[in-house]
């Protein structure tokens, strides 16, 4: 509710034509929706005030109801009982003994941190306007503002050429300042372009220049300054920076801080990382806007002051909270793994999102045409079967074919009726003999991959590569995410899957693709942290982990263990590393929810250090408030003592998820990062391309096979001292689909 009006005794009676005294009898004879007052029938809102009015009262209508003619008469003398009930529910109650009077109302002075705190930790960004907007209106001190003069500062404008030379050398050569560094431009694609740059020192002093109307001095200035590593640099989001100033021909590197990637060790799982966010949330300051206007900043192109001293008010800001974030993350115990994972692989992510990976074109629009062919042919299909055309992607017309025309059996029922969801259409293929339900599957089914090899064809760049974003502060858990295009939602074990991906394909200049991935990673890292031995055993041993476990949990013999008993193995043993229940496993493997338990019953009767190590997971997090990753990653799960079950049970099931997955998504960095190194020190022409989720995807040199193979697998198998070996599985081939192993 945005307007709220003001209902005085004189406005009530402008709007209802009685007064407030009458109002309650009205809303007895009328009825209340909103509060499951029933209504009298064939009375409406006219009448009942005509009663009111020429009756004067509810109790004198009610005594002369006699004497009221008509239908409205007869169904008020119908329903007498229910108009006094309503009028006894819509009387206020006057007796309420309070503790406070209307004086002791007035709003009194608030704790600003603690508003903040709870506003922050709720992601109420626009209540939080709004209430300090209520304030301010009311002529009370907002305490959003913090200090009036907190990102005020010197601001020198590049003039002429060897203005920015003079600024850097008083700032870097003689005071050797960290400086932070903040842009106006855009990013993405594996490019950028920078508008107008800001870069601020301390005590506030700060430089804004035009990029490109930088004379020769400057430009080759900035570009030293940029490149040095020994200057270091403050950014946030400098991934972006990096790509917007490659695009220019510039290198970044001394990267010292990045607030984005502090503030995501920090307050893992929330979004708002933005500099405004992180201003108010840490400064409780908001930044001027570029038109002047003060709030959320809003960069555009623009050479005026305002847009001036916006960006500058924008790296002083990066500045400050870098001092701050640096104590947050220091606090939490996440320094090493900012300084030597998260920050390094900033520069190695934008060197990968540069590089991009190469498409077969005319090999996608073949497929593409294929699945347009296969779509059109099931569309064709699904006419025949229901005797008639109709929409495949509409849930009503489906409705009406499957359980209307066709009587299918129902299956759960929703809002807008009985659901056609995939698992809906899949049960109804199992417990009918209707060839419906498949063609639909099969439909959506490639209509979905079209889509996909539909998304990819249009992001091509001139020499065929496509380039991902790739997102560090995303996953709560520290995975990295894929975005724009997503290449890490490519099915793996599907043949369709298979089929997309033989159109990522070595570039020109290149020998092969090269894929590399962990086994088992998930398990391995339980294993270590349970210090069960049975488990280690296993893995240094060498056997099939699953058919091993299967075999102590069913007392069978390895080479007994068939299929399906290996299957409800391995889906439980990756079950419990995500803290799957036995109601989720039960789905999972389509058997009871007692079958399910028994099984984990004795699973643990078997692997007694695993049960041990996920109950002592989520008592520890209880205790601390956090879980951690091997490397120090942590995660703050104060609904773990929440009074809400639902709530307290899903902090449970990730406390025994983030340490494990967590892990895993540090192990892979610090993997990435290895090899990186190992490549660069080797001085080698092969890359990493993408990274998706426990596999890395490299371009491999000419005649560099052999060694890249050899060395990757060195790096990667180096990345954590466990109590069990990293297994690291390598293929090559020309795509990324023969690459596979």
């Amino acid at each position: 509710v945005f307007d709220l009006a003001r209902m005085g005794p004189r406005q009530v009676e402008g709007k209802c034509g009685l007064t407030p005294a009458q109002y309650p009898e009205f809303a007895a004879l009328r009825g209340d929706p909103s509060d499951n007052l029933p209504n009298i029938p064939s009375v409406g809102e006219k009448t009942a005030t005509k009663w009111i009015r020429e009756y004067g009262s509810l109790d004198a209508l009610l005594e002369n109801a006699e004497s009221v003619g008509g239908k409205v008469g007869i169904a008020l003398r119908e329903h007498v009982d229910q108009v006094r009930r309503n009028r006894e529910l819509t009387e206020l109650v006057r007796d309420v003994p309070l503790e406070v009077g209307v004086s002791g109302l007035r709003r009194p002075e608030f704790d600003s941190e603690r508003v903040h705190e709870v506003f922050d930790a709720l992601q109420f960004r626009v209540l939080r306007d709004r209430l300090f907007d209520l304030i301010a209106a009311e002529g009370g001190a907002v305490p959003a503002t913090g200090k009036p003069d907190v990102f005020a500062g010197d601001l020198v404008q590049v003039q002429s050429d060897g203005d920015l030379a003079a600024w850097l050398k008083v700032h870097v050569e003689d005071r050797n300042e960290l400086l932070a560094l903040a842009i106006d431009g855009v990013w993405g694609a594996g490019t950028g372009e920078v508008y107008s740059v800001a870069i601020s020192g301390e005590n506030g002093e700060a430089v804004w220049f035009d990029p490109s109307q930088l004379g020769t001095s400057d430009e080759r200035s900035l570009a030293t300054w940029l490149a040095d590593e020994g200057q270091g640099k403050v950014m946030h989001a400098a991934k972006g920076v990096m790509l917007a100033f490659a695009a220019r021909g510039m290198t970044i590197r001394g990267l010292r801080a990045d607030i984005e990637l502090s503030a995501y060790l920090v307050l893992a799982g929330q979004r708002a990382l933005t500099v405004e966010d992180l201003a108010e949330r840490f400064l409780h300051a908001s930044l001027p806007t570029s038109d002047g206007s003060g709030g959320q900043l809003t960069l555009e192109i623009d050479d005026g002051a305002a847009a001036r001293d916006a960006l500058g008010a924008r790296a002083r800001a990066i500045k400050i909270l870098a001092d701050v974030l640096a104590i947050q993350v220091q606090e939490r115990g996440g320094e090493s793994l900012l300084r030597e994972v998260e920050l390094p692989l900033v520069t190695l992510l934008a060197q990968m999102e540069r590089d991009g990976i190469c498409l077969d074109v005319p090999y996608l629009q073949q497929v593409e045409a294929d699945y347009a062919s296969e779509i059109s042919d099931a569309q064709q299909s699904a006419y025949e079967l229901a005797g008639r055309d109709f929409n495949l992607g509409s849930p009503k017309q489906l409705q009406e074919i499957l359980f209307g025309e066709r009587g299918l059996p129902k299956t759960k029922k929703t809002k807008t009726g009985f659901t056609t969801d995939a698992d809906a259409l899949q049960w109804l293929s199992e417990v009918s003999d209707d060839p419906l339900p498949d063609v639909l599957l099969r439909w959506r089914e490639v209509t979905k991959l079209r889509q996909t090899v539909a998304g990819l064809l249009p992001l091509t760049d001139a020499h065929d590569r496509i380039h991902t974003t790739f997102q560090q502060t995303i996953a709560a858990t520290g995975r990295l995410s894929s975005t724009d295009p997503n290449l890490q939602n490519i099915p793996i074990r599907t043949e369709e899957g298979r089929r997309i991906r033989a159109g990522f394909i070595v570039g020109q200049g290149y020998e092969a693709l090269l894929t590399a991935d962990y086994s088992q990673i998930e398990m391995r890292i339980m294993a270590h942290l349970s210090g069960d031995d049975k488990l280690i055993e296993t893995f240094a041993s060498g056997e099939d982990l699953h058919s091993t476990m299967a075999a102590e949990v069913f007392g069978v013999q390895p080479q007994d263990v068939d299929a399906e008993q290996r299957r409800r193995i391995k889906a439980m043993s990756y079950g419990l590393a995500y803290g799957l229940s036995a109601f989720g496993l039960s789905q999972q493997l389509g058997i009871s929810a007692g079958e399910a338990k028994q099984m984990m019953d004795d699973y643990f009767e078997r692997f007694g250090a695993v049960a041990d190590y996920l109950n002592e997971a989520v008592e520890r997090a209880r205790l601390t408030g956090y879980t951690e990753t091997l490397l120090g990653r942590r995660r703050y799960l104060p609904d773990l003592n929440s009074d809400n079950r639902q709530r307290r049970e899903m902090a449970e099931r990730m406390a025994l998820n983030a340490p494990i997955q967590g892990s895993a998504a540090d192990l892979v960095k610090v993997a990435m990062l290895n090899v990186d190194r190992g490549l660069k020190a080797a001085d080698m022409k092969t890359r990493i391309l993408l990274q998706v989720h426990d596999e890395l995807v490299l371009e491999v040199g000419p005649g560099e096979s052999e060694r890249a193979t050899e060395l990757i697998r060195d790096q990667m198998a180096r990345a954590a001292d466990l109590l069990v070996p990293l297994a690291v599985s390598v293929g090559l081939g020309r795509s990324w689909h023969d690459a596979a192993h």
